[in-house]
């Protein structure tokens, strides 16, 4: 059974106070109930209180201190002010100071009860918003990767089974699906892991440049060269480089490659002698590799060295039941680097995140993510807080369905489950939970 709520019933008035317990207890509620804030403060520190409820004015210690006072002991703790008309001044002060609400009297039996019901139902949020972020850090944190969904549990395992190997290793998806964490990760889990780690940008870097860049030059190889410098490959001996965007790498430098993958061995620009590495390759790309070899723009035989092992990561549309373990990790970092102490996210938002299809994937939420840490003014993320572009490109398809009476059970059951399949693009984790039913069940109803 789920446990009632707990309220606090704080006025310095018995009358007031036995009325408001009736009327909660005959709503469902826990009451508790004290004559001033001194009182209240003790019964907080004995046991556990949803939510405050309390008068402004009373003697020993009004509404105000008590509210700092029991936000201090419990931050997740609601609490709504009631006052006499023209206490404007309290009102801004309690709202600054992180009070849900501020009633003023009289009081409607209705408002109230309303009131409450939505103060209870944010603290119910902002708790499984500190529940995610607890399981984040605890169970679905690998390696800086995050991921409960079937798919990065899949990618985990394998990362976990391919890094001690020293194989090379291709990593595939879609640009802002996070190649460069895999490469972290791997490397860390590998036997180099206090060896370092060199990361190329092959767009980044011109073409005209990417040679010196990566194999390093002796003195007087071109104009302007006026030492030996070391390339990335040397600086990367005995640990790991990752070359990201390898499918952007000229073809005349694909060939002085694929000599390092096979004999161990190149020639600085200018030297006549070769250099030796031991180097782990690690590379990634956004690009069909199998195209650009079929296209002439990219080496068949590399390919196949490069390709030793394939990890392919899953674009965020297609685990979305991830979402919203990341927006509560971006949420911590720029709760952080903004000075903000924002607590979570509203469900109306976590629907925007859930059904946007994320074309920049990882990143693009991460950008929303900030936009909303930096736009917010309340201790919850908001709808109105995201940017636009991800309050629209929701998942879309008819919203219910037609079924004639007296139609089987079974058939049923077949066209609500492949309806809402078309409605999010065939992703069966998101449609187990639109349904409350396990993917396990989809799968074994599909099969």
């Amino acid at each position: 059974m789920t446990k009632k709520k707990t309220i606090l019933v704080v006025d310095d008035d018995a009358s007031i106070r036995e009325s408001f317990e009736k009327i909660l207890k005959r709503t469902g509620y826990e009451v508790l109930t004290a004559e001033n804030g001194e009182e209240a403060l003790d019964i907080i520190r004995q046991q556990s209180v949803d939510l405050v409820l309390s008068d402004l004015r009373m003697p020993k210690m009004g509404g105000l201190k008590l509210l700092k006072a029991s936000k201090t002991l419990s931050p997740e703790i609601e609490v709504i002010l009631m006052t006499a008309f023209g206490d404007v001044d309290a009102a801004v002060e309690a709202m600054q100071d992180g009070a849900y609400h501020f009633i003023q009297k009289p009081l409607k039996r209705s408002v109230i009860l309303m009131t409450i019901a939505r103060a209870l139902e944010k603290r119910t949020l902002v708790l499984e918003n500190q529940s995610y972020r607890r399981l984040l850090k605890a169970e679905f944190h690998f390696g800086n990767i995050i991921g409960e969904s079937l798919a990065m549990r899949g990618l985990i395992a394998k990362i976990q089974q391919v890094a001690p190997s020293g194989a090379s290793i291709l990593i595939l998806g879609e640009s802002g699906t996070g190649k460069e964490i895999i490469a972290n990760a791997l490397h860390t889990a590998s036997s180099q892991a206090d060896k370092p780690l060199i990361k190329v940008s092959c767009a980044a870097l011109p073409e005209t440049l990417m040679e010196s860049e990566l194999f390093g030059y002796e003195k007087g190889a071109f104009t302007g060269a006026n030492g030996r410098k070391l390339g990335r490959f040397e600086l990367a001996n005995d640990g790991t480089i990752f070359l990201d965007e390898i499918g952007d790498m000229p073809t005349h430098l694909q060939v002085k490659l694929l000599r390092v993958l096979q004999e161990g061995e190149f020639e600085r620009l200018g030297a006549t002698k070769s250099v030796r590495v031991n180097v782990r390759l690690i590379s990634a790309t956004n690009k069909d590799l199998v195209e650009e070899v079929q296209e002439g723009r990219f080496r068949q035989d590399l390919f196949y060295r490069l390709n030793v092992i394939t990890l392919e990561i899953p674009p965020l549309r297609n685990r979305r039941e991830d979402i919203l373990l990341l927006a509560n990790h971006f949420l911590d970092k720029y709760n952080q680097k903004y000075n903000k102490s924002i607590q979570g996210v509203s469900r109306e938002a976590i629907s925007s995140l859930e059904t946007h299809n994320w074309p920049g994937n990882v990143r693009e939420l991460e950008s929303a993510i900030e936009q909303a840490v930096i736009l917010s003014q309340s201790n919850l993320i908001n709808l109105t807080d995201l940017p636009e572009t991800s309050r629209q490109d929701k998942i879309t398809s008819q919203s219910s369905i037609t079924i004639p009476l007296g139609s089987p059970m079974k058939k049923i059951e077949e066209q609500v489950i492949s309806e809402t399949l078309k409605m999010t693009k065939g992703n069966k984790e998101l449609a187990a939970k639109l349904l409350g039913i396990s993917s396990r069940t989809i799968y074994r109803k599909l099969n």
